[in-house]
């Protein structure tokens, strides 16, 4: 598994496991599937694994840590995310958490991004990962708290890291305008960038990525299967985009998406899973997993060759919003590496 370093050293694994999902995101989880997921993720040489406290109230970040105990420290990269303080309410402990996650509403969740929300989040984070330190912060979807996320919020995040506390800090967003601020007027080091550079969407590429590329920033992908539109050979029936249902002119796009693809004997989601990484500032695509079976299925899409060629034609068809790259579709010489 190919890795990049990020400008403050750490090193991401192109393929990064995201651990939503094992929170228990719209289903079930079991223990024993995010075990295995994490270590067939281990297997394959994923070496970068992101969770939050907002993933199943805590449970991600449990399972995870259970899942990483007893793997040498020193071999990979943990990140996680502040700003959404875990409050318990145990008068609802008997309820479900309406949020997304099938857990019990044990804890609210309740924005907070100042400076001692963001130690005490943090805090939290260690102690249900069961370590003494994370690799990478960010703050959590920040959209309607600008003014103290770019002030207090990422003020403690940079003395955390300027304190060797932690290495890299940045933001975490399903947009791209606001990422784009962070990289212009904060001291950030990375930022995720969810659902915005994909096959069917480019925004970022009109203003977080030139400023990324700029400051020397780095920019990982999430959300790349644009609400699972990408995830498999062609949209099925009721396919979703952007967690809404999906307009027929982007249907019929995967669709000719897919033409180009067949005769080259590589499928939409093997696209989508390269994809972000034709882009120099981006070093790893972030994607969900729960069980080992979805390891193995994303980790074969992240090591696909796709020949140039491919790209040459869904670039001149205007079927995919054109970032360039190098002669094998990947970033060496990218600011971050």
């Amino acid at each position: 598994m190919r890795e990049h370093r990020l400008r403050t050293g750490v090193r991401l694994t192109e393929l990064g496991f995201g651990a939503a999902q094992l929170g228990n995101l719209y289903r079930r989880t079991t223990d024993e599937e995010a075990r295995d997921a994490v270590d067939t993720a281990w297997g394959a040489g994923i070496r970068y694994f992101d969770t939050a406290p907002h993933y199943g109230l805590g449970l991600s970040e449990r399972r995870l840590g259970a899942a990483l105990a007893g793997r040498p420290r020193d071999e990979y990269v943990l990140s996680t995310k502040v700003g959404r303080a875990l409050v318990p309410t145990p008068d609802r402990a008997h309820l479900r958490d309406d949020d997304g996650f099938d857990v019990p509403a044990r804890f609210r969740r309740e924005w907070d991004f100042t400076r001692d929300g963001v130690l005490r989040s943090l805090e939290g984070s260690l102690g249900r990962l069961g370590t003494d330190r994370v690799d990478v912060v960010y703050l959590h979807d920040p959209d309607a708290h600008w003014a103290e996320a770019a002030t207090s919020g990422i003020d403690a995040l940079v003395e955390l890291r300027d304190q060797g506390v932690v290495s890299a800090v940045g933001a975490g967003m399903n947009q791209s305008g606001m990422l784009a601020r962070f990289v212009r007027e904060t001291d950030v080091d990375v930022v995720m960038c969810a659902g915005r550079l994909t096959l069917v969407d480019g925004a970022a590429l009109t203003d977080l990525l030139p400023a990324a590329l700029d400051r020397g920033v780095s920019v990982v992908a999430a959300a790349v299967y644009s609400s699972g539109l990408l995830a498999g050979p062609r949209p099925r029936p009721g396919a979703r985009y952007d967690y809404q249902q999906a307009p027929a002119d982007v249907l019929d796009r995967v669709h000719r998406i897919a033409d180009v693809a067949e005769p080259f004997g590589i499928t939409v989601p093997e696209l989508a899973a390269r994809y972000p990484l034709r882009h120099p500032a981006v070093p790893s695509v972030v994607l969900g997993m729960r069980t080992a079976a979805h390891v193995t299925a994303n980790t074969a899409r992240m090591t696909r060759a796709v020949p140039e060629e491919l790209w040459d034609q869904l670039d001149h068809l205007g079927l995919v919003p054109g970032v360039g790259s190098d002669q094998d579709g990947t970033q060496d010489g990218a600011p971050h590496d």
